[in-house]
């Protein structure tokens, strides 16, 4: 998958590569050259006494050592440049594909796992993709050029390579055999440090209630104690890899010192040839140390990598139409025929043959038990689900084949848990309709009986609104989330259960203002309080997925058992009579 996802997103950067390759090749050949001119000008220069020959080749040395210099540094540049745009297009293609997805996908992957992948996972690979372009590309021609420029200055003195290399290699690569598993173990316990650290947040009033605190700080300090113990394993396992490093190094510079000595005293090597031969055999074990570290980073790459790989290659159960319809006459009836919808691999269906119409001008009550398939059933409107059979039609087009952005713009739905994004009240109020003005968004204020409270906040509209709604009431969320509906003005209204936190009375304010508003327009309401919908034109009665009944209140009090439980649950029985 690792090498999937590269070949794939780096295409549109093969010439940044190339030249990152070809940077990188002159940078570390003039590296290697460097120890060879060093030795001239210790043999030649400083064993004949040749200030001339020491100064030209020095001159020569630094022109070298600029050329390394300016081609590091660009291959540098280059080689971010190509990692944060490689990460810039995986992300943007995960957003994309996610922005894709019905409510089916996104229940599968869950939105956290979602946001991991799209910025974790992503910053993992993009890292991998960075150092290759410094580390990884410089390695093998650092170690194959450093063995030849080695072999140049002195073959004998090749077996010392024989043995150093493998011996830091192996060293090495036991210490990052024990840290991989460290590592893996290691993120698995920050995610349960997290996990128990947001639940403890989120349900902070739950456990004060219980008085829970000493237990709850037990279970975060267990896991703390955890995660600092796999934390410490793996950092001692870390520390020892440049102590070993350095040991490895220094016992091969006094190895090659002690050998190349006698070939010197017997007059078969040079000292400028010793030096340049300990400085290569350095080069080549720091460009082995490099490939190894490389190594480590490849398996947690590969695993991102996966996870990327199996988000982009989802596709959405609600696929585009390939030829979009666009009604002549957008009215706004709705109709469901034989409707139903079934997740993969369930054993029943959550809806089965349902079938009603709605039309311009009537509201539609659903009321049901919970798990009925009330939210389900609003949800296959505005295509968050589609229909595993059956058919949805507005406007006597199956939504189907609709011009997507001419249904959405047709359906309005207030979520059964209302969401308001970080910004102002009128900033959440325009995500309906951008160019709406102050006396439009007061005007659905109004409505929805949200304007007493926001004229009590002191900055009015441009009062702040915390991410989620989290800094007003469930109730006040509930009434900003109708205003923002009624901001956008849909042919066809969805409330999913849109009034559970309102008290009774401004409950039936709210459904009093809504009719005038609402008179040309289609309203869907799904509601657990029968008082919500027992004025409804017609009422859908659902239990276990079905349509037990249709009718207006009176209607289904004579006809429907089902109803008749669910009002008598809700009121006394001279109400019911």
């Amino acid at each position: 998958m690792l090498i999937r996802l590269l070949r794939e997103r780096l295409r549109p950067y093969t010439r940044p590569l190339l030249l990152v390759v070809g940077l990188q090749l002159v940078g570390t050949m003039a590296s290697l050259y460097l120890p060879s001119l060093n030795a001239e000008i210790i043999d030649q220069g400083i064993a004949k006494g040749d200030p001339e020959y020491i100064v030209g080749v020095g001159g020569w040395m630094l022109l070298v050592a600029l050329v390394q210099i300016a081609c590091s540094i660009a291959a540098v540049y280059v080689g971010a440049r190509t990692a944060m745009g490689f990460g810039r297009d995986v992300r943007a293609a995960l957003f994309h594909r996610v922005g894709e997805f019905s409510a089916r996908e996104v229940n599968r992957f869950g939105a956290p796992s979602l946001i991991t992948r799209g910025t974790n996972d992503v910053q993992q690979v993009q890292m991998l993709v960075l150092l290759s372009c410094t580390m990884l590309v410089t390695a093998p021609i650092m170690c194959f050029g450093g063995v030849v420029m080695a072999l140049q200055e002195d073959a004998q003195l090749s077996w010392l390579m024989l043995v150093c290399v493998p011996v830091l290699v192996l060293a090495i690569g036991a210490v990052i055999v024990r840290m991989v598993p460290g590592f893996r173990s290691m993120q698995v316990r920050i995610d349960e440090v997290n996990r128990i650290l947001r639940e403890q947040i989120t349900g902070i009033r739950v456990v004060r209630a219980f008085v829970r605190e000493p237990e709850e700080t037990a279970r975060f300090a267990r896991a703390n104690s955890d995660l600092t113990a796999v934390a410490t394993r793996v950092g001692r396992l870390m520390a020892m890899i440049f102590p070993i490093v350095m040991l490895v190094l220094n016992v091969s510079s006094v190895a090659v010192l002690w050998f190349g000595a006698s070939r010197i005293d017997a007059g078969q090597m040079q000292i400028g040839a010793l030096t340049a031969f300990l400085t290569y055999l350095i080069q080549i074990l720091m460009a082995v140390m490099m490939a190894t570290f490389m190594v480590m980073m490849i398996p947690r790459a590969a695993v991102c990598a996966e996870r990327i790989i199996e988000v982009l290659d989802t596709a959405s159960s609600v696929s585009l139409p390939e030829r979009p319809v666009v009604p002549r006459a957008a009215t706004g009836v709705l109709e469901m025929r034989g409707a139903g919808f079934a997740y993969p691999g369930a054993a029943e269906p959550v809806l089965r043959d349902v079938t009603l119409t709605a039309r311009p001008g009537t509201t539609t009550g659903i009321v049901g038990s919970t798990g009925a398939g009330k939210t389900t059933l609003l949800g296959l409107v505005p295509r968050l689900f589609d229909v595993t059979s059956g058919a949805v039609l507005v406007d006597d087009v199956d939504v189907r084949d609709l011009e997507p952005e001419h249904l959405w713009s047709r359906v309005g739905i207030v979520p059964q848990k209302p969401y308001l994004f970080s910004g102002t009240v009128a900033s959440n109020l325009r995500y309906g309709n951008p160019d709406a003005t102050d006396e439009q968004l007061w005007g659905a204020l109004e409505v929805a009986q949200a304007a007493d409270f926001v004229r009590a906040m002191p900055e009015g509209l441009a009062a702040p609104i915390a991410q989620g709604g989290t800094n007003v009431s469930g109730g006040q969320r509930q009434r900003l989330a109708i205003a923002r509906l009624l901001v956008r003005a849909p042919q066809i209204y969805l409330f999913d259960d849109s009034f559970s936190a309102l008290d009774l009375a401004t409950d039936a304010r709210l459904r009093a203002a809504l009719r005038p508003v609402t008179t040309t327009a289609t309203v869907l309401v799904v509601a657990q309080r029968v008082a919500s919908i027992r004025d409804a034109d017609q009422i859908v009665v659902l239990d276990d997925g079905a349509v037990l009944g249709i009718g207006t209140h009176d209607e289904l009090l004579a006809t429907c058992p089902t109803y008749i439980e669910i009002v008598a649950s809700q009121f006394s029985a001279e109400e019911v009579a």
